[in-house]
């Protein structure tokens, strides 16, 4: 009979009652929640699985797990997500960024290559997932993170301090785009796209621990494309581009919604799922 406490009986249990409460991702969610509780490193649980753990060990990874059997994601639990290869703190004022969202910021920068400079406007920043990304990878740029939520922006400037991008980036609250005339040579958002009606049947992970202001696209769930596309036709610098990430589905809606002022669609990108994820439009000439 196997130890009570070892590694292996404690990280068994713990997936068995993941999947008896529908989590298809058990096996990973136990070993990261595990890996935090104990400060083990992935290969330490694998080679040692009759290692025994201490008791506070086990009682702080019960806890855990009694918070994943809630669904709340394992990223708001830790409170950090991996972004691009780079941890991001989260929090409950902020969306959970997701790794479609690494598809808008792959298309950005190859939409945007060969450009030294570039001074670019992320709508909606959230974490600053988007912003940081793009500072981090870019040196050269600047950028500007916007974003209606105090609070969000907050643990933007944080994200930024820790990552070494604050010096090149600006923090904004408003709604939509910032006050004055400053022009940009890439606009860039993850904004709400779920339909308002459609919020209530989300998977609990993403509608009990998700903000609602970070999801709700309104009736049609298309509000937020119509005030990028409106706001943007004065603030993009000639040959500048609007980037923006969109549901499964909305392509041929938001290609509407950008051509009717004046932008034609330059390029797309499709997520892991094969879905179309990302659109990139400049204004037509």
């Amino acid at each position: 009979m196997s130890n009570p406490r070892s590694i292996e009986h404690v990280l068994k249990l713990a997936r068995q009652r993941l999947r008896a409460a529908g989590i298809e991702s058990a096996a990973l969610d136990a070993r990261l929640l595990l890996q935090d509780a104990t400060g083990f490193a992935a290969e330490d649980i694998v080679l040692h699985p009759d290692g025994v753990l201490l008791p506070t060990a086990i009682g702080r990874f019960d806890a855990m797990i009694e918070q994943r059997l809630q669904h709340q994601p394992v990223s708001r639990i830790l409170g950090v997500r991996e972004f691009y290869g780079r941890s991001f703190k989260v929090s409950p004022a902020v969306l959970d960024p997701r790794p479609d969202t690494e598809t808008v910021v792959e298309l950005a920068l190859d939409v945007m290559k060969g450009k030294t400079e570039c001074r670019f406007l992320d709508v909606g920043t959230g974490s600053g997932a988007i912003a940081i990304t793009l500072a981090a990878e870019r040196p050269q740029w600047r950028g500007v993170a916007f974003d209606i939520s105090e609070a969000a922006l907050a643990v933007a400037q944080a994200n930024a301090d820790v990552l070494q991008a604050a010096t090149r980036l600006e923090f904004v609250t408003g709604s939509w785009f910032p006050a004055g005339r400053d022009t940009f040579d890439l606009i860039i958002s993850n904004p709400p796209y779920i339909i308002t009606s459609a919020i209530a049947e989300l998977s609990p992970d993403v509608k009990d621990y998700d903000p609602v202001l970070a999801l709700d696209g309104g009736q049609d769930g298309l509000e937020a494309y119509r005030m990028i596309a409106q706001g943007a036709e004065g603030r993009l610098n000639p040959h500048g581009v609007v980037v923006v990430e969109i549901g499964a589905g909305q392509k041929i809606d938001v290609e509407a919604i950008f051509g009717g002022r004046g932008f034609s669609l330059v390029s797309s990108r499709r997520d892991l799922g094969s879905h179309i994820r990302g659109l990139a439009f400049a204004i037509s000439r």
